[in-house]
């Protein structure tokens, strides 16, 4: 009996042992890089982020929300791509920035579905006042019925109770990418993020004096 509970305590030992290993892996930071949040296409991201006035972190993690970095993804709603653009959405990013509609096609080019994705999330973030929770709520539900909540529940530009937004696969959407947001920013820096946002920053502030 002694010999069997020796050995017992012996496995149960080697047990937590190997589970600790495997914690320690899974949260190593060079792991969750390679594994759980990977960052390909980053200079294409870092481009089009400096361009439009977007944090990078933010536009990596709606990608990787959206799509999982899969460039050939397709809804069943029809978007498409990294971003996960609808067509019509498409061809007016590409009307108002006097580019050629794109074919459906084209639209799951890396290098385009990249820059018109961050240029919508830019788009959305100066429609409404630079506030994180309300772009992307329009980027997943539309902005018509973010507007829509906006003048029916009376929210202002400080909006962040997340939990009030209506459609549960939205606050979920939501959700989601400010909490790859911040390991985004963890484990690949302040640096570039904290540019891009005070850029954003005073972008919206100068935006004010045009009203």
């Amino acid at each position: 009996m002694k010999f069997k509970k020796f050995s017992f305590k012996k496995f149960f030992a080697l047990i937590i042992i190997i589970c600790a290993g495997v914690y320690a892996f899974v949260n190593h930071p060079d792991t969750q890089k390679k594994v759980l949040y990977p960052f390909p296409y980053r200079a294409e991201i870092e481009k089009y982020s400096r361009n439009y006035k977007v944090d990078s972190f933010l536009a990596v993690s709606v990608m990787k929300v959206e799509s999982n970095f899969h460039d050939n993804a397709c809804s069943g709603s029809g978007a498409v791509g990294l971003m996960q653009l609808m067509p019509e959405t498409a061809g007016w990013i590409a009307y108002c920035l006097n580019e050629k509609i794109p074919t459906l096609e084209e639209m799951h080019e890396c290098d385009r579905n990249i820059k018109y994705g961050i240029w919508y999330l830019a788009e959305l973030e100066e429609e409404f006042f630079g506030n994180d929770i309300l772009a992307l709520a329009a980027y997943n539900a539309g902005r018509g019925n973010v507007q829509h909540w906006i003048q029916e529940n009376d929210w202002d530009k400080d909006f962040s109770d997340i939990d009030a937004i209506p459609y549960s696969e939205t606050r979920n959407y939501v959700k989601r990418v400010l909490q790859c947001r911040e390991k985004y920013s963890e484990l690949y820096g302040a640096g570039i993020g904290y540019k891009l946002v005070q850029l954003g920053e005073l972008r919206f502030a100068s935006l004010k004096f045009l009203y």
